[in-house]
């Protein structure tokens, strides 16, 4: 499976992945997981938001066991983040029919989609649909940066856009979903465990801060005489480094855009996006806050307007006890306990179906990259972790 998924969406160039939602490299990665599906006697369905499931048993019979993850990517991102969800899902329940247990339960698969956002800038969106967090209204007003609307996108890729929302009776089926991802962070690989358990999600949120000044002649202005946005986005690029540090948080201007974007010309636009994620709110609250103010600081002694609009969030998202001590017991009560710093789809259904996570060690810490890495046999080893906690809640 690995073999035959990883190829698809690869960049020759950067050897990472741009497997971005409504594309090319995305309907691979779908047709793809109808194959595996099916090849196993899994019946596939799409709901209205693009989410693929698979099924074993009727999943109207209610209190169904899933597992699964997503397909898609970062930009030039790494080959396990998502997928080695999706992978050990199906390898689970190869692994379960290799040691002849039968289901007491519905059971499924599913591979959510755009979890990464790296199109329309808003993660998790085929969960957020699903559990109702992204209104359709708002889903319809998001546009990736050539303007194209997530609608007009899913049309383009054969899908009918009309019925995307809230779907309470699908998820009101699943009596407990278990997320398998590979860890984004080295506490596995400093506590000498190949699989781990996931605690908490740290809230987190996206940030844009548009800084607006005036374009003129980079050789010909005086530097007294420019209103450059561009010190000013730089002296806020630090600050957030800084006041991330002094609160114990991570704050990252990963993504930005200049206009008009000219090697000899002052820019008029610039526009950078915060990712900041901490343990608890009142860090976070603390850490944008004087990024914001330090930005507005700046930019008054630069004559540049700044305005800064929060586009995405997620409080803090602690995983049902009642499951985590579930996974506890069936994988022997010695799996480590582990928090983190990333947002998966786990947590956006976290506040609608119970919800679990398995994390896979990774030797490196190294996502969100080509360099992204987990061993075979850590792999393995969370495969079969999977396989025990889906036989001990699914299985006779």
């Amino acid at each position: 499976m690995w073999a035959d998924l990883a190829p698809l969406g690869r960049h020759p160039e950067s050897g990472g992945y741009r497997r971005y939602a409504w594309t090319g490299a995305d309907a691979e990665c779908r047709a793809w997981f109808r194959a595996e599906a099916e090849s196993r006697g899994l019946a596939v369905e799409t709901d209205r938001n693009g989410n693929q499931w698979a099924w074993l048993g009727d999943p109207a019979a209610g209190d169904a066991v899933v597992t699964g993850s997503h397909l898609d990517s970062v930009p030039d991102g790494g080959a396990f983040d998502g997928p080695l969800g999706v992978v050990s899902a199906f390898a689970a329940l190869d692994e379960l029919r290799d040691r002849g247990a039968e289901f007491a339960r519905p059971f499924g698969i599913v591979n959510f989609g755009d979890e990464e956002g790296a199109r329309f800038g808003l993660a998790c969106v085929g969960s957020r649909l699903a559990a109702g967090q992204l209104t359709r209204e708002a889903a319809y007003e998001l546009r990736d940066a050539d303007g194209i609307s997530l609608p007009e996108a899913m049309e383009a890729a054969g899908y009918d856009p009309s019925a995307i929302g809230a779907d309470p009776e699908r998820l009101g089926r699943i009596g407990a979903f278990v997320e398998l991802h590979v860890e984004q962070g080295r506490a596995l690989d400093l506590s000498g465990d190949a699989v781990g358990i996931a605690s908490a999600i740290w809230p987190h949120g996206r940030w844009r801060f548009d800084f607006r000044g005036e374009a003129n002649h980079a050789g010909t202005t005086r530097l007294v005489d420019r209103r450059d946005p561009m010190p000013t986005y730089a002296e806020t690029v630090l600050a957030a480094r800084r006041e991330a540090e002094l609160a114990g948080a991570v704050a990252t201007f990963g993504k930005v855009a200049v206009e008009p974007n000219g090697v000899n010309a002052i820019p008029s636009l610039v526009r950078g996006w915060l990712d900041s994620r901490a343990p608890d709110q009142a860090a976070l609250d603390t850490v944008v806050a004087a990024v914001e103010r330090a930005a507005r600081e700046r930019a008054e002694r630069d004559g540049v307007e700044l305005a800064v609009v929060r586009e995405s969030f997620t409080p803090v998202i602690e995983f049902g006890h009642a499951l985590r001590d579930e996974l506890d017991k069936l994988l022997g009560g010695a799996v480590p306990v582990l928090g983190t710093g990333a947002g998966h789809d786990a947590g956006i259904l976290s506040g609608t179906v119970p919800t679990a996570m398995l994390f896979v060690r990774n030797p490196t810490g190294v996502s969100h990259s080509p360099a992204e890495h987990a061993r075979e046999d850590d792999c393995v080893a969370g495969v079969r972790a999977l396989a025990d906690v889906l036989e001990g809640m699914a299985c006779r």
